[in-house]
């Protein structure tokens, strides 16, 4: 409501908010862990998609990125939680792509590597991968998606690994 009461309009989303957890098995978790991050990662995700959508729609336009993870492409042990909220952004931004495309708006997902942000830090006990990619890496994908460049793409997991990349 106040971005439309300031601007009038709403053309581009990023959900980028996210949070994780160091390494815990599923036998070890507790059920506010999991509520936790499927709440903020996943959920967060779709309220803000909802938010949006009925003023994109009215004004034909629109690029939503939302933004997922390398985890969301292959599970591993300790991630559980997190990987399975990205791997679901994947599938959220396939299926709101084809419901609002006819509406003129864009859907992507960028599925980052190793990022050098604190969430990375954190969970690694400050060891960093060394292959880990600046956020203005991501943020020039994300650029790119959110620009008429990009207008020929909707629905696609966009994949950047940088030097991380597993090939």
């Amino acid at each position: 409501t106040a971005t439309m009461e300031r601007f009038g309009r709403i053309d581009i989303l990023v959900n980028n908010a996210a949070v994780n957890m160091p390494y815990k098995t599923v036998a070890d978790m507790s059920l506010d862990d999991w509520n936790r991050i499927v709440s903020v990662n996943l959920t967060g995700t779709f309220l803000c998609c909802r938010a949006v959508v009925p003023h994109m729609t009215a004004q034909q336009y629109g690029k939503i990125i939302n933004i997922s993870s390398r985890g969301g492409r292959m599970g591993e042990a300790g991630r559980s939680p997190y990987r399975s909220t990205k791997a679901a952004i994947i599938i959220f931004t396939e299926c709101l792509a084809a419901e609002v495309k006819e509406h003129g708006i864009d859907v992507n997902t960028v599925c980052p590597g190793a990022v050098k942000t604190d969430m990375i830090s954190e969970i690694s006990h400050g060891n960093v991968p060394a292959y880990a990619m600046e956020p203005e890496d991501i943020a020039s994908v994300v650029v790119f998606l959110a620009s008429d460049e990009s207008s020929a793409i909707t629905g696609p997991a966009i994949d950047a690994f940088g030097l991380g990349h597993p090939l």
